[in-house]
């Protein structure tokens, strides 16, 4: 059962599958049969196609073309054939009406009663500054579709391909044009294969969303009344169209945008659309060559500094955390020791609707009436872990705003996370050095880390903050605080399902072997700190029963300073990691 049939049922739930290996293994056989192989099985090729309809819904879905473009930008034309279905933008891009606008609102953002459901997708946004003037009229940019193509027979070429496709872990994301201002946003997102693979041979498209789906994101400040806004720009597999018009925003007068980018893969890259895009967009997708993995941004530097400006004014009040009803403490953060893992505070909590011929739409109640039987699909991210899993859990509430998206139903971001999280008291876990996403060469590097934490609003690597979120200490605070939370709340935790059954079979044991795969992959043993908790796997490595040590540890590196673990390696050595399948260096846990 798919994501969001779950949803429907339970309100939040979330199994991102992993591709099998048996493709590999069978290309990799395939391969050594050569053309007989082929021969004796004429239908090898739709067995084993390089779409792989492996994916979150759990449904086979096949893309309604797959792009012929080369090259890493979207400036390259695609020559549409008769079986494809093709909108012919104009150099400035325009297309049909849209389904609907949405208007922001103009009060200050607060927190409501329940979390929603209807969204999981982008990371925050990076970035050194902008403003985006509303655009009520503008609409979205169709990107045309190109030549489909299939193969009745199978060929060592052919199967080798699809092995090459099951086990592809990176993708690049193409960035429209000016996609901090309302018809940027509108304007799809295209997922495809990096140095000019299509996303048939890549893999790279959204039918295989469990594996390789890409995610966007915004959250919108009004600077002159500090009211919050969100936006799920929508993500196509390049080549084919969107299932429904986007739905173009009502942006407030000198908006200021942020935009998150989220992956269920390893390495996602931003690709501009034009020469331009990425650099009005302000977009960051790492330190120089060294990209952040599976997020990037656009504008979060900008964002948050307006955020901070918005806050001393009082224009922006952040409502407290509050108490959990079921715990009788302090309702939790993405900054807070009881639930970081190794990758903090990354991706996003978009959904979005995907059709049985592979199209993708906007989650909202226009494209759900529309599209029936329409499945959602989502990112698995530590924001939609506490959003819909461990809030609901333990009594508490989201920070939400109305979702532009939806028509102005309340819903969940990743930076609205980080923004409540700025209540969060002392010790306060801040993404740490050691975290693979902001490692150089499998080395610390602060100034990588300080550019991932602008572009969620956190602060830079200092004496100061070291004294909680340096490697040592990271991985300190992390087994001394989450491991008590999860032993004092087992019968709780327990009660609810696991986002991820292949990493837990409910929550307390999908929690318990998080934190198992965080301790190895931070290299938490290498600061003298001993492993707190011992999962039992099942066969299919499954986690079904935990226990929990919870004696104080001192790591002994705990005085580590700023900048002070610049050298040596800190990854485990290979094979030494802990992950599912497929997952091997990004957020292994899937959330």
């Amino acid at each position: 059962m798919s994501y969001r049939s779950r949803v429907f049922s339970h309100d939040r739930k979330f199994e991102p599958r992993s591709r099998t290996r048996l493709l590999a293994i069978v290309g990799a056989v395939a391969v050594v049969g050569g053309v007989g192989g082929a021969l004796l099985i004429p239908n090898m090729g739709s067995v084993f196609g390089a779409s792989n309809a492996a994916n979150v819904a759990g449904t086979c879905a096949t893309p309604s073309a797959t792009s012929t473009a080369a090259g890493t930008t979207a400036a390259a034309a695609a020559t549409p054939s008769s079986t494809a279905a093709t909108v012919a933008p104009t150099p400035n891009g325009t297309a049909a009406t849209p389904v609907a606008t949405a208007a922001a609102t103009t009060g200050a953002a607060t927190a409501t009663s329940a979390p929603t459901t209807g969204a999981t997708a982008a990371a925050t946004a990076a970035t050194t500054g902008a403003t985006a003037a509303a655009t009520a009229s503008a609409t979205p940019t169709i990107c045309p579709t190109s030549t489909a193509t299939t193969t009745a027979t199978a060929t060592p070429t052919a199967t080798a391909a699809a092995a090459a496709a099951a086990a592809n872990v990176s993708c690049d994301i193409i960035v429209p044009a000016n996609p901090l201002t309302a018809q940027g946003l509108a304007t799809p997102f295209q997922l495809t294969g990096t140095d000019g693979a299509t996303p048939a041979a890549s893999g790279c498209n959204m039918v295989n969303n469990g594996n390789l789906g890409a995610f966007v994101q915004a959250t919108i400040l009004n600077p002159a009344t500090g009211a919050l806004s969100v936006y799920e720009p929508l993500v196509i597999t390049q080549g084919t169209t969107p299932a429904a018009v986007p739905v173009v925003p009502t942006l407030p007068a000198n908006a200021i945008v942020t935009i998150d980018f989220g992956f269920n893969g390893t390495n996602l890259t931003q690709v501009g659309a034009t020469p331009n895009a990425l650099a009005q967009g302000r977009c960051v997708n790492g330190l120089g060559g060294s990209i952040f993995g599976q997020v990037s941004f656009c504008n979060g530097t900008q964002f948050f500094r307006a955020v901070a400006r918005a806050k001393a004014a009082g224009r922006l009040v952040i409502p407290p955390l509050g108490t959990a009803a079921k715990t009788g403490q302090p309702c939790l953060t993405t900054r807070n020791f009881d639930v970081v893992d190794q990758d903090p505070s990354d991706n996003v909590t978009t959904t979005y609707l995907l059709t049985a011929n592979g199209e993708t739409a906007q989650d909202n109640a226009t494209n759900v009436a529309a599209l029936m039987g329409a499945t959602p699909v989502v990112n698995g991210s530590d924001n939609k872990l506490l959003d819909s899993f461990l809030d609901p859990t333990i009594g508490c509430t989201p920070f939400e705003a109305p979702d532009l998206t939806m028509g102005g139903t309340l819903g969940t971001s990743q930076a609205l996370d980080e923004i409540s999280a700025q209540n969060q008291a002392a010790p306060v876990a801040l993404v740490p050095e050691n975290d693979e996403m902001v490692l150089v060469n499998d080395a610390f590097s602060v100034a990588k880390t300080n550019l991932y934490r602008e572009n969620l609003g956190q602060a830079p690597v200092s004496a100061a903050n070291n004294t909680t979120s340096s490697p040592a200490n990271f991985c300190q605070n992390m087994v001394n605080i989450q491991t008590p939370f999860l032993a004092n709340n087992q019968a709780l935790l327990a009660t609810d399902t696991s986002p991820v059954p292949a990493v837990g079979n409910n929550l307390l044991t999908f929690m318990a072997n998080r934190l198992n795969m965080s301790f190895t992959n931070l290299n938490c043993q290498n600061f003298g700190l001993q492993n707190p908790v011992t999962v039992t796997l099942d066969g299919n490595g499954v986690a079904t029963a935990a226990t929990f040590n919870t004696a104080q540890q001192t790591a002994t590196a705990a005085t580590t300073t700023a900048g002070s673990g610049a050298t040596g390696t800190v990854m485990p050595a290979p094979g030494q990691r802990m992950s599912r399948r497929h997952h091997r260096m990004m957020n292994p846990s899937g959330m």
